[in-house]
């Protein structure tokens, strides 16, 4: 006689859990959300995309990516969207409003850049500590800082730096931004060149591994966090104030020593090529002028920048601007009901 198999108890929660939130969400709709996203803000938007589909029944369409590439497939590649949301708010300030694609940029997060490796991986290349000695590695209470010698060790023979095609992706050219912040806080000659010289970059899909095929990588510490607590090899430091792009007080000094120089969006309105300073690391969201949902992206605006979006930024990263930030010029171009969500400041 076969047996009769019971489903697990695990099975039945879930399924009921599932249920009960499909009950108390409205039906979904014909409308649609069209968002273009720095791949870094996948884990806080995923969850408030979900909340926003529950609560209103518009579906949303997400594309993430390099942000700079994100605004060219709108721009040039002719892609319809509601809102861009890059990892660098200069981003919106520099290519999308000049060239008429946005009359406002909200900064709603901010964060840092650290230095990532792998342990195993610097003992099989016998490198020297990388880590200050004395500070446990418990992210996010305890992080150690990096060795005063750092650059040094980066720029030992056989090392490589992984990174990416800065003309496509804020995480990948704020990479030669740290270096020239480096030799300028060092004043050691000619280091952001032998810096670069060790930098690779890392074709989408060529399977390269921090602790393989590179022994370091420099990216958001909130990114870094996620991949650490799942991965007890992975490790990160953190690099002094002047060069990691985190301190608001310094973005004129950030502006004054590190730049970067791109080509513009592809477009008969944009620049050839654009320079982009170095600033605080801070991201940014703009509602795009030819937006075919307007009325439904300034609902999802609203989402954000409350509490829940909030709580979704604070436990995912990046974390929370609260408030906002918009210049006094961009909030003149605010829809009124996202005036009472930020606050008027110089970014």
């Amino acid at each position: 006689m076969p047996k009769f198999v019971y489903p697990s108890l695990l099975a039945l929660a879930l399924a009921s859990a599932a249920a009960a939130e499909s009950a108390n969400c409205v039906p979904p709709s014909h409308q649609q959300l069209i968002i273009y996203r720095a791949g870094s803000l996948t884990r806080a938007f995923q969850p408030l995309e979900k909340q926003f589909t529950c609560e209103t029944g518009i579906q949303v369409k997400d594309t993430s990516g390099g942000s700079v590439d994100m605004g060219r497939q709108i721009t040039a590649g002719g892609h319809t969207a509601d809102l861009y949301a890059p990892a660098d708010y200069l981003d919106i300030d520099l290519f999308m409003k000049p060239a008429g694609y946005s009359s406002f940029d909200i900064v709603f997060a901010h964060g840092r850049t650290v230095l990532a490796y792998s342990a195993s991986g610097l003992a099989a290349k016998k490198l020297p500590a990388i880590a200050q000695p004395g500070t446990a590695f418990h992210p996010p209470d305890s992080i150690p800082k990096a060795v005063a010698n750092w650059y040094q060790i980066l720029t030992s023979p056989g090392v490589a730096i992984g990174g990416g095609n800065w003309f496509l992706d804020p995480g990948a050219y704020r990479a030669p931004m740290i270096f020239q912040l480096a030799e300028q806080y060092y004043q050691v000659p000619n280091l952001y060149n032998n810096l670069l010289e060790h930098l690779v970059i890392m074709g989408q899909g060529s399977g390269a591994t921090l602790g393989k095929q590179f022994e370091f990588q420099l990216t958001y510490e909130h990114n870094a966090r996620a991949t650490a607590a799942s991965n007890p090899d992975y490790r990160y430091v953190d690099l002094p104030d002047d060069i990691n792009l985190s301190d608001p007080a310094k973005e004129s000094y950030y502006r004054e020593h590190a730049v970067v120089v791109l080509p513009g969006l592809g477009t008969a309105h944009s620049a050839r090529t654009i320079a982009v300073p170095a600033s605080r690391l801070a991201w940014g969201i703009a509602l795009l002028k030819n937006a075919p949902d307007r009325d439904n992206a300034i609902k999802f605006l609203q989402l954000l920048l409350s509490p829940a979006g909030t709580k979704s930024l604070r436990e995912n990263g990046p974390d929370p601007l609260t408030p906002a930030l918009v210049s006094a010029e961009d909030f003149a171009n605010l829809p009124q009901s996202l005036r009472g969500l930020v606050k008027t400041a110089g970014k």
